[in-house]
Parts: C-alpha cells; sequence; structure tokens
C-alpha cells in the first residue's frame, strides 16, 4: 500500500499572520533534507509566502524556512519566463496565474504549471538540492530567472560547462559567521544561450542571473553547500550523478513511503487517513540536516555560525526545542531512534562549536523563544538509550552550564540562570515571562538530575538538582490555585486576573501556564489538597469561557485569537502549553474523561489548508493528534518507564509501529 497519495502537503498553508491553520509552508523535500522547494504566491507578504487561496505564483522557492515567525536563509526563486519580452529583473513583474487543484503537490514532486508562461515546472527532492524539469508550450523568449530574495547575492555562468554557479549570505534573526549559500545548477550546455544569459542587478540584493532557454524540454540539478562552491558541486555528484528526473524522484518516493509506512493505522475512514499521513509527513520535514560530507574522507562536516569555520561531525537546525520536547522527540523514539541519536549528537555541537546548547537555532542561534527544552530532548533520549554515554556526559556538561550561567547574549542560556540560582523562581520585577521561565527551569533541573542519574554521577548532585526541581512550588498561590510571579522581595501582584495574557505568562494566561509541572503532577496536585481538588481544578479549565484580556501585551497576539476560535475552555489546543491537559485526568485515575476530550480535540483536525487549530510549529502539533490516536500521550518526556505516558482511547481500529502489532497499554515494548 502507498501513503503519499494520502499525504495533503498543503494542510495548514491557510494562514495569515492574525490567525492561523498550522503556519505551514508545503514543503517538497525529503526527510530532515538540508533544504526544500515550493511554489512561492505571493513574496510581498513576507514569511507567509505561500497560501493556498492564492491563484498567482511567482516562481518555484529553495528554502530553509522552519516558521513564518523565524524567517528564511539561503533561499532563491526560480522563475520561468517566455512571451513578449525577454525577462523581468523582478519576481513581482513576471508572476503568472496558476490551477492550484491541477497543481501536483507531492512530498516527492511539485508540478506548476505557469498559465502565463505556458510552462511547465517540475520539482524533485534530493538530501542537498533537487532536479528541475520544465517544459516550455510557447517557444518565444523561453528563459529560467534566478530571483535573490534575502541578503547578498552573486550569480555566473559558465557555457562550456552548463554550470550556474550562485551564492548568497541571506538570513534573518541569527548572527551566523561568515555565512554563505553557494549554489551550483548543473544544465546540459545545448539547452541554454550562454551568450544570451546574463546577470542583472537586483537592487540592494546584488545580482539575480537570467538564462536564455534554447530546448522547449530542459532538465537541471540543484545542490547546495554551506561550505564552498566546490563541496556544492561534490554533493551534487553524491545525489544525482547520472541520474535521470524520474530515477531521483523514484528514490524521494521509496524514502517517504519507508517513513510513512513505520506507522501502519487501520483507520475508521478516509478522512483520518489522510489526517493521520498528512501529520506524519510534517513531523518529519525538521530539524533540517545542516552537515555535508568531506570531499576526501567522506566523513561528515559542518560550516559553524559560531566560528564560520569548517568543522568535524553532523549539526541540526530549524527546530525550536520550547515546542518540540513535547511530542516530536517523544515520537521519534518510537520510529526513529538512530535519527535522534545523529540529532542529538547535531545539537550537542553548537555547545562544542559555540559554548551554549542551542534553544531556537535556524541557521544560528535566534532564541526566540525561552527557557532551555532541550534539556527534556536530552533526558528522553539518555532514559530510552538513544546514543552513547560519551554523548549524555557531553550533553550534560551543557546542561549544567546554562542551568547556573548567564549567556552572553539573551538568545543564549537560561534568561536569568543566576538570580534562579540564588532565589529559586525568577523575579517577574527583573524578567518578561517570569512564570514560564521559573516553571521550565524546575523542569530542567528535573532532567538534568535523570540524565545524571542515567551516568552514575554523584547523589548528592542529582539530590541537588531534585531540590530544585521542586522550585516550582514557590510560585503556586494557594488562594487562586494558580502559578504567579512573585517580585524579589517575594511579593505578588495585588491585582490578578487569571484571563491576563503576556506579562509573567508565554503565550498565555494563568490557566495556560499553570500546569507546566510535567515532571511532578502528583506534586502539583497535593498543592490543590489531592487528585479530586486537583481534577476540580481542571474541569474549571475546560469550563471557563475561552475568553482573554490583553493587558499583558498591551495587544492581541493571533494565539489570543485562536483561543477564542473553538470552545474547549481555556484549554487552547492551539498552542503547546496546553497539549498535555486533556491527559491529565488520565494520570489522575480517570482516563474515561481524557479520552472523551482527546476524541473531541481530534476534531478541530483534518488534512485541508485550514487544518490545524493553531501553529504546527515544527511537526509538535501535527505529533500531538499521532499520539492521541494511538492513544497515549508523553507528558513527561525524560521520565524514566512508562510513568510518564498517559492513556486514553485509541481512534483507530488497529496500528502497527514499524511492523510490530500496536498495543498502547504496553508501551514499554515499544519504548
Amino acid at each position: 500500500m502507498n501513503y503519499i497519495p494520502y499525504v495533503n502537503i498543503r494542510m495548514g498553508t491557510a494562514s495569515v499572520n492574525r490567525f492561523s491553520h498550522g503556519n505551514t509552508l508545503p514543503y517538497t523535500q525529503l526527510p530532515w533534507a538540508m533544504a526544500g522547494f515550493m511554489p512561492q504566491t505571493n513574496g510581498n507578504a513576507g514569511g507567509w509566502f505561500f497560501h493556498a487561496d492564492d491563484r498567482c505564483v511567482e516562481g518555484i522557492r529553495l528554502t530553509h524556512q522552519p516558521s513564518p515567525w523565524i524567517g528564511d536563509y539561503g533561499t532563491f526563486l526560480m522563475a520561468p519566463q517566455a512571451g513578449t519580452r525577454e525577462y523581468y529583473d523582478h519576481w513581482d513583474g513576471g508572476w503568472s496565474g496558476y490551477r492550484p487543484e491541477e497543481t501536483t503537490f507531492r512530498p516527492d514532486l511539485l508540478r506548476v504549471r505557469f498559465l502565463r508562461q505556458r510552462c511547465d515546472f517540475s520539482v524533485t527532492p534530493t538530501m542537498r538540492g533537487g532536479m528541475i524539469a520544465l517544459h516550455y508550450d510557447m517557444q518565444k523568449n523561453m528563459g529560467l530567472t534566478f530571483y535573490p530574495l534575502k541578503g547578498n547575492n552573486d550569480w555566473s555562468y559558465d557555457r562550456e560547462t552548463g554550470i550556474l554557479y550562485g551564492w548568497t549570505d541571506g538570513h534573518s534573526q541569527d548572527h551566523p559567521v561568515d555565512f554563505r549559500m553557494h549554489i551550483v545548477v548543473q544544465f546540459s550546455p545545448d539547452d541554454i544561450d550562454g551568450e544570451k544569459s546574463h546577470s542583472f542587478e537586483a537592487g540592494a540584493l546584488g545580482h539575480g542571473f537570467h538564462l536564455a532557454v534554447k530546448n522547449p524540454d530542459i532538465t537541471a540539478k540543484i545542490a547546495i553547500s554551506y561550505l564552498s562552491r566546490e563541496q556544492a558541486m561534490y554533493n551534487l555528484s553524491e545525489d544525482m550523478q547520472g541520474k535521470t528526473f524520474a530515477e531521483v524522484q523514484r528514490a524521494a518516493e521509496e524514502t517517504w513511503e519507508e517513513i510513512l509506512h513505520r506507522i501502519e493505522i487501520d483507520a475508521v475512514d478516509d478522512d483520518q487517513m489522510k489526517t493521520f499521513y498528512s501529520c506524519l509527513y510534517r513531523t518529519v520535514l525538521f530539524p533540517h540536516k545542516a552537515y555535508e560530507h568531506d570531499m576526501e574522507t567522506g566523513e561528515a562536516v559542518h560550516y559553524s555560525p559560531f566560528t564560520g569555520k569548517k568543522v568535524k561531525g553532523v549539526r541540526y537546525t530549524d527546530n525550536g526545542f520550547w515546542d518540540t520536547y513535547r511530542t516530536v522527540y517523544p515520537l521519534y523514539a518510537l520510529i526513529a531512534r538512530d535519527e535522534y541519536a545523529e540529532m542529538l549528537d547535531g545539537f550537542v555541537a553548537d555547545y562544542r562549536d559555540g559554548g551554549w546548547l542551542p534553544r531556537w537555532p535556524s541557521l544560528g542561534e535566534v532564541g526566540c523563544m525561552p527557557s532551555t527544552l532541550i534539556d527534556a530532548v536530552i533526558a528522553d533520549a539518555a532514559v530510552k538509550s538513544i546514543g552513547t554515554k560519551a554523548l549524555w556526559t557531553e550533553a550534560l556538561e551543557g546542561m549544567l552550564h546554562h542551568a547556573n550561567h548567564n549567556g552572553p547574549e539573551n538568545r543564549y542560556g537560561r534568561n536569568g540562570a543566576e538570580k534562579y540560582v540564588k532565589l529559586g523562581y525568577m523575579p517577574r520585577d527583573q524578567y518578561h515571562e517570569s512564570v514560564n521561565l521559573t516553571l521550565d527551569a524546575a523542569y530542567g533541573d528535573w532532567c538534568i538530575a535523570r540524565v545524571a542519574e542515567v551516568l552514575g554521577y554523584d547523589k548528592e548532585l542529582i539530590a541537588n538538582y531534585d531540590r530544585r526541581a521542586k522550585n516550582y512550588q514557590k510560585l503556586f498561590d494557594k488562594e487562586t490555585g494558580f502559578m504567579r510571579g512573585r517580585d524579589e522581595r517575594g511579593t505578588m501582584k495585588e491585582d490578578f486576573d487569571p484571563l491576563t495574557w503576556g506579562g509573567e505568562y508565554t503565550e498565555g494566561c494563568a490557566w495556560q501556564s499553570t500546569f507546566a509541572v510535567p515532571h511532578d503532577i502528583m506534586g502539583l496536585a497535593e498543592l490543590y489538597g489531592g487528585k479530586e481538588k486537583f481534577t476540580e481544578k481542571l474541569d474549571e479549565l475546560f469550563a471557563t469561557k475561552p475568553e482573554y484580556t490583553v493587558d499583558g501585551y498591551g495587544y492581541e497576539i493571533h494565539e489570543m485569537t485562536e483561543l477564542a476560535a473553538i470552545d474547549f475552555g481555556q484549554c487552547a489546543i492551539s498552542n503547546q502549553p496546553s497539549f498535555h491537559f486533556p491527559f491529565l485526568f488520565s494520570l489522575l485515575g480517570d482516563e474515561e474523561k481524557s479520552s472523551k476530550w482527546v476524541k473531541e480535540l481530534t476534531t478541530v483536525f483534518h488534512a485541508t489548508p485550514t487544518g490545524y487549530p493553531g501553529d504546527e510549529d515544527n511537526g509538535t502539533t501535527s505529533a500531538w493528534y499521532i499520539f492521541a490516536v494511538l492513544g497515549i500521550y508523553p507528558v513527561c518526556p525524560g521520565m524514566p518507564g512508562t510513568a510518564g505516558y498517559a492513556k486514553t482511547d485509541m481512534l483507530v481500529r488497529g496500528a502497527k509501529i514499524l511492523g510490530q502489532v500496536w498495543d498502547h497499554t504496553q508501551i514499554e515494548k515499544y519504548i
């Protein structure tokens, strides 16, 4: 059975900056590959450069963008030209109508008909590039233009070899040292009129390049490198040497089918089948590989954004741990253990190269969200024997470093780590989002203790971090039943509204933030007076109207709008902090109530461009749906054994994981 036909890569792409149905892009890309391709329908929309409802297309974009909130890097646009004029010197002038319903949108193949140019443009991906094929019906002024999109750019064409060389240093919110992405595009010299091909000024972006095409049917191979032009040529040879377009596409199809077959479900209907496999596709797009193979030794090497140097070893990027620790890596622990181990090595590479474990890398460190939730990714790997003791030891060194020392800039490490060590919490009068910073630090400390335990470290060190893991208790206000910020003197604000977003809280209010104690749910329950009282508080959460005030931000953010769009009370399933809420009933002994809420919450997922309740965020929301369907949820990544998993009813008739019949009541057999 083939699963690719069930994948809708446009799921979640009907999004705008004020309301997210996923904020996704339709990646034609190999799993975890170094780059992907997609149509650009509106480059003037910033990070929202593709929208499912658009019926215009400006070109095919090579992209790395993990989120519209993060932005793109190492990107450029390819646009076919044909008609009464030679070419347009800006992509905004040459846009064409297209028919989305007649376009091939697949993980392994993108085929777009440019109606104005009467050109069919096809792309199939490889690990570090891809292959393109163009067919022109209108054989007048045929051309292919390469437009720069960010940073400085330059291009040149070798008439004898038919190779277009280029580079761009465009990036977004990070600060990479001496970054350049090198590009090579191999054409047949017979397909290109070298005399009529030329570079052109593209304003502040440097140069673009226009190729005059001689034949109505052409193919070309594309490869990129973060190291050098020569490395890009090596990558091209490694990925595609001697292969036809059909052969490259067949290999991409086989790669995707192997991944999608890692979980096989007996769905209740076709809609569930489509939603499940569209979500599974989405979970393995990120993180992106950021390493290559040495031209002489074949060993893994990577560009370090911290030094600008070529360094031995693997590296991965484009991943926000604040989101992904909750669902993505626990899913990998089930279906992609080898890849997880390599990713962990790649993340620790940032500590080796730059002195800090990553927080939100997108090429270099962005530090978009608070806290160092890579702690949970490391702990979950260690307790499940993913990786090696040497790697966990090195990772723990980095964890201890950011747990106790302030970073040189806010994008590195735990913000306010030294103040946290001193007070046991982040003071609200000195740190924005102080409640979440404190709760995440407490969980991170618990993760440190678990890794140290696996490695057989000193018992006093373990006990110390277990004590620190209880720091969440310092913020619990028994009178209101919420986590609340304290200033340096220990005082809480006099006026308190649990519906106020921002300020002391991250992307939420007290309702969404209070229960962020995954490592000690029973301890949290005791603060409420026991399981029964805690259950009553959770019932209240689901019963409270989805209302909010903006006072902490001073304006509305899209997560507020999405909370109010669906009626699940204060359970904002549109955003990651609420993901574990419906499963808490099960941990407290009421599996039936968890099953009820999980079933209701999954109804807002569907394999359409409006198919997510909020930001999808690097596979996290998709992985939530997969766990929900399979009847389990990893409430506490890093907890040994099965104690950190909550169980609910399976929403499929049956399933297999890696060919083994799935029994969600015996999770220990699979981890």
